[in-house]
């Protein structure tokens, strides 16, 4: 079964994560179909809009490191290339490619949007949540720079929100995520699918040619900032190989606090 569903409706495509067993995920596999589907969609000019939602109650629990779990606290030998950098770069291929597609792009979530899945929010037009959706970038509390997706918050959330959101890596309701402004609009539970259709027909109002020209214009904002990708794969990769970041997922994966979540003196 692939773990990325594409289905065609019309002028519109439905893009799911399709990997309940993990929460979605974003294994390497999955980032290079969505990228692939990017590439695809952005030559497509037949096709006016996409909505792209998770399987199975997540949205996606953020980055797996299964490709990287050997690397943990591992330092580089003398002269060795860094392969964690190429596949972290990866990822942000995926969320700069989503930002230029040129059709409108609805992220609808049902469940937990996590690390690299925040940052997937972070680059649609429209986000839809329901009640129950939950929302953090915790990367930090594990010993990890939130390298790729930092750009993509501070654009959508602004200086202020990104930092208190990426620093301190505190989970958000669908309701605290709307006022943050991550999130346009919140339904209850059950209630997703109507309201993807609704902003679909809203969306239909405006012409494909004027969508896709006002969204390159609005790209083109983006570009006056610096490109990190490769700024940002390498910290990651240099974080991943580190001791904090030893000690944070060890920490996790026993269920216990990090070394440095400890209180401090009163």
């Amino acid at each position: 079964m692939s773990n990325f569903l594409v289905v065609r409706q019309g002028d519109t495509e439905r893009w799911t994560l399709n990997d309940p067993a993990t929460r979605n995920a974003l294994s390497d596999t999955l980032v290079l179909a969505l990228f692939e589907a990017c590439l695809r969609a952005k030559q497509d000019t037949s096709l006016r809009g996409i909505v792209l939602t998770g399987a199975g109650g997540a949205f996606s629990a953020g980055g797996s490191l299964g490709g990287f779990a050997s690397a943990i606290g591992q330092p580089l030998q003398p002269g060795e290339d860094d392969p964690l950098i190429a596949m972290n770069r990866g990822f942000g291929d995926v969320l700069h490619a989503l930002t230029e597609l040129p059709q409108w792009l609805v992220i609808a979530v049902d469940g937990p949007a996590m690390g690299g899945g925040f940052g997937l929010v972070c680059c649609a037009d429209v986000v839809i949540a329901t009640e129950r959706s939950v929302f953090a970038t915790p990367e930090v509390t594990l010993g990890l720079p939130p390298a790729q997706i930092a750009p993509f918050v501070w654009q959508r959330l602004g200086d202020a929100v990104a930092r208190q959101c990426l620093l301190s890596g505190a989970r958000w309701s669908a309701a605290q995520a709307q006022a943050a402004g991550l999130v346009n609009t919140v339904v209850a539970d059950g209630a997703l699918g109507a309201a993807v259709a609704e902003a679909e027909r809203a969306l239909r109002a405006a012409a494909p040619g004027a969508v896709a020209a006002t969204k390159q214009l609005l790209h083109r904002l983006r570009d006056k900032a610096p490109d990190l990708r490769s700024e940002a794969a390498i910290a990651f990769a240099a974080a991943l190989r580190g001791p904090e970041a030893a000690a944070g997922l060890g920490a996790f994966a026993k269920k216990q606090p990090a070394p440095w979540a400890k209180d401090g003196p009163a």
